[in-house]
């Protein structure tokens, strides 16, 4: 199946001084894609440098694979479709550890305060990705799908709008968010927790909310690069922002001597630097010249068909980070809670390092499937899901038998206690399985954000974790007596669950009728933003022409 999305685009005059767009009349779209269908279905599309090292293409330079495969089936996809995703998972796992690492290193500074200090900085951090970090970075996934999309079926000027209209939308969002971090002390004072921690926690919180915008900021514009394969760049700016980040803690703390708060504020300027050079890098580099214009009105238009996208996105990973968290909360309240909860607490906090990688896996695939998705190439989405899952698969295998081979050594690199490091060695099995269930579950996820279904997600994620795991969780700890192995029992069942939903619909997934909904998706947003769309003996309406591109298409899937 041929790779149509440069035809039904519509056609353009390319001159020195940019782009300009032209109507092209229906029956010259259709004679075009049959004139060209069988010589494009020999082909694969790749990006081709020119001697000045910029591509042809939007001058990605960092973009040496194929941008779109097809159904030929002598080329040898599986390792190109390898090396694509390899290429986009490594510096993406190296972003997000990164930028993990900047507010731990931040508790990190704090934690030779004193222990009040420490535990106020690791109660308000944990607060603040449960509340807010964890929300941005959930509805900024809504970007996934359209601007991978969007870059597939090379409307090249929608993923700035649509970067600008998930500006909006975050900061927005941001305001009530901001609004509970400042009063994050009256909270935990609500909750239970012990008022000097109470104290503490709100003061450093308030010194974070300029960090929360700044994390708005941050996602949107990791997502608008994500989707164009220009990650290199992102690692790169991301380790020069921690480097920063280090000396920033010192400089703040001690030099100018603002003690627990430098901390905070450090976190602050340090995420609003790695905003600045992304900034920077967008505005000044040429790679984005077509992707990224100007700021336009059209950002405040069809925010409800963001919000579409954007709250199911939320849901889909606020109700899973939401459920680890309960469980180490569940664990103050076994018996010895102590021992519960700090052997809970450091399986948690290994579990959000090793699940960096399946993470960044995830986003290789949603970046693969929303390409190919909107480039009209269903077969080629079909590909990227089965590689990414046998990779990850591999991958989910390999960290498990590290995990087993240094259990009983483990627990020692976050406690001096025997008891609990011993503790967690017998907890590492149930850790090592989860990392294979993990490692499916993060590249099923991101094919579920690169189609653009993160509904069925949140439904999935729902019944997985609130539904099924969490009660077997408290059956197992509290009626059972199992303690921390029934709680995380449950988040293993949780995970194991919707592994086999989300498995499912990857195995029932039409990925023609995806391909289809994709390219309706992308018009549709166009055609708020321009009227190139419009074909000589239609009239303006957005449906009508949305009707026109998908019979088109439609047509061309049959065969």
């Amino acid at each position: 199946m041929a790779d149509h999305s440069s035809l039904i685009e519509p056609l353009v005059n390319k001159e020195e001084d940019g782009v300009e767009e032209r109507p092209v009349a229906a029956p010259e779209l259709v004679s075009s894609l049959q004139q060209q269908d069988d010589a494009a279905a020999k082909t694969t599309t790749f990006v081709k440098k020119d001697p000045s090292g910029s591509s042809s293409d939007l001058g990605h330079e960092e973009l040496e694979m194929p941008v779109s495969l097809t159904d030929d089936e002598s080329a040898p996809w599986v390792w190109t479709e390898l090396s694509m995703q390899l290429w986009l998972a490594g510096p993406m796992v190296c972003v997000n550890v990164l930028q993990y690492s900047l507010t731990l290193v931040s508790v990190m500074f704090v934690g030779h305060l004193g222990e009040l200090e420490l535990a106020g900085a690791a109660l308000a951090t944990s607060f603040a990705a449960v509340s807010g970090l964890a929300l941005m970075l959930g509805m900024a996934s809504a970007l996934e799908t359209l601007c991978g999309q969007a870059f597939g079926a090379k409307q090249y000027h929608m993923l700035g709008i649509y970067v600008q209209r998930a500006m909006v939308v975050l900061y927005i969002t941001s305001i009530p968010v901001a609004v509970v971090w400042y009063n994050m002390t009256s909270l935990l004072r609500l909750l239970g927790q012990d008022p000097q921690i109470a104290e503490k926690s709100g003061e450093y919180a308030r010194y974070l909310i300029p960090m929360l915008f700044a994390y708005a900021t941050l996602q949107c514009l990791v997502k608008f690069l994500q989707t164009q394969s220009v990650v290199l760049s992102m690692a790169a700016f991301s380790v020069v922002t921690l480097f920063f980040h280090v000396l920033l803690c010192y400089l703040m703390m001690y030099t100018f001597e603002l003690g627990f708060h430098g901390a905070a504020v450090a976190t602050s300027i340090s995420y609003w630097l790695n905003v600045f050079f992304l900034a920077a890098f967008i505005k000044f580099s040429p790679k984005f010249k077509q992707t990224w214009t100007s700021f336009s009105i059209e950002a405040f238009h069809d925010l409800y068909g963001f919000l579409k996208l954007a709250i199911p996105s939320a849901v889909m990973v606020c109700l899973e980070q939401w459920s680890f968290e309960t469980v180490v909360i569940l664990a103050g309240l076994l018996p010895n809670p102590q021992l519960e909860t700090s052997a809970l607490s450091i399986c948690l906090s290994t579990s959000t390092l090793m699940y960096m990688i399946p993470f960044g896996l995830g986003a290789a695939t949603s970046t693969r499937v929303a390409n190919e998705l909107g480039a009209a190439n269903p077969r080629g989405a079909q590909r990227a899901v089965t590689t990414a899952l046998s990779l990850a698969l591999v991958e989910g295998i390999l960290i498990a038998l590290l995990l087993l081979s240094v259990r009983n050594k483990w627990g020692y690199a976050f406690t001096n206690e025997p008891e609990v490091a011993e503790y967690v060695a017998r907890l590492c099995i149930l850790l090592a399985i989860l990392q294979v269930m993990d490692a499916i579950q993060g590249v099923l996820i991101g094919m579920i954000r690169g189609c653009g279904r993160q509904t069925l997600g949140a439904i999935a994620n729902l019944g997985s974790y609130y539904l099924l795991g969490m009660p077997t969780g408290i059956v197992l700890g509290f009626v059972l007596h199992f303690n921390a192995y029934g709680l995380w029992t449950g988040i293993l069942l949780a995970v194991a669950s919707q592994v086999v939903l989300l498995g499912f619909l990857a195995a029932v997934c039409d990925w023609e009728k995806q391909a289809v909904n994709a390219v309706k998706r992308v018009y549709s947003s166009a055609a708020h933003a321009t009227d190139a769309l419009l074909l000589p003996g239609l009239h303006s309406s957005e449906s009508q022409i949305i009707k026109q591109e998908e019979q088109i298409l439609e047509s061309l899937l049959v065969h």
